[in-house]
């Protein structure tokens, strides 16, 4: 899944729960700054806090380490 995809789908979930940003912030012990920039795809989230946000909307988010094809 690609970044943008990914902000998509939380902000899609979030918004589908009824949750505000400051509600999630609050649930999942985000700051609202860090998840007003995630939303608006100028925040860097670590994976920590991407399990975070996932965890507070019921998600679950798995991340995958591929080699680039021009490694071999």
């Amino acid at each position: 899944m690609h970044f943008d995809d990914l902000i998509k789908t939380i902000k899609e979930r979030r918004e589908s729960l009824n949750v505000t940003q400051e509600m999630l912030a609050e649930i999942s012990g985000v700051g609202l700054r860090t998840l007003k920039a995630f939303e608006s795809g100028k925040g860097n989230p670590t994976a920590e806090t991407l399990n975070k946000i996932g965890n507070a909307l019921g998600l679950e988010l798995t991340f995958q380490i591929k080699k680039r094809e021009t490694d071999q």
